[in-house]
């Protein structure tokens, strides 16, 4: 009977710090993509994404976010401060 509780306990020892290993690695991985990431740098690799898509004429413009209007945003930039939008031809 003690050999089972021994047995069941160094189990759940193990699962725990499995559990916080991995409930750590996730905080870490969540602070990479929450950094924010300056306008002029995802401008450009929203324009190489399209330019390899083979879009043509349009126009890609930082606006602040409440100054969007009815143009189609295409990504946040400056920690959600502006919006990138897209505009055809």
């Amino acid at each position: 009977m003690q050999l089972a509780y021994v047995a069941s306990y160094t189990t759940r020892g193990v699962l725990m710090k499995s559990l916080i290993a991995v409930a750590s690695l996730s905080l870490l991985s969540l602070s990479a993509f929450a950094e924010p990431k300056p306008c002029e740098e995802l401008k450009s690799e929203i324009a190489a994404k399209l330019d390899a898509k083979g879009v043509r004429n349009y126009e890609l413009t930082i606006v602040a976010k409440d100054a969007v209007g009815d143009q189609k945003v295409v990504g946040s930039c400056d920690g959600g401060t502006k919006k990138i939008t897209y505009k055809r031809g």
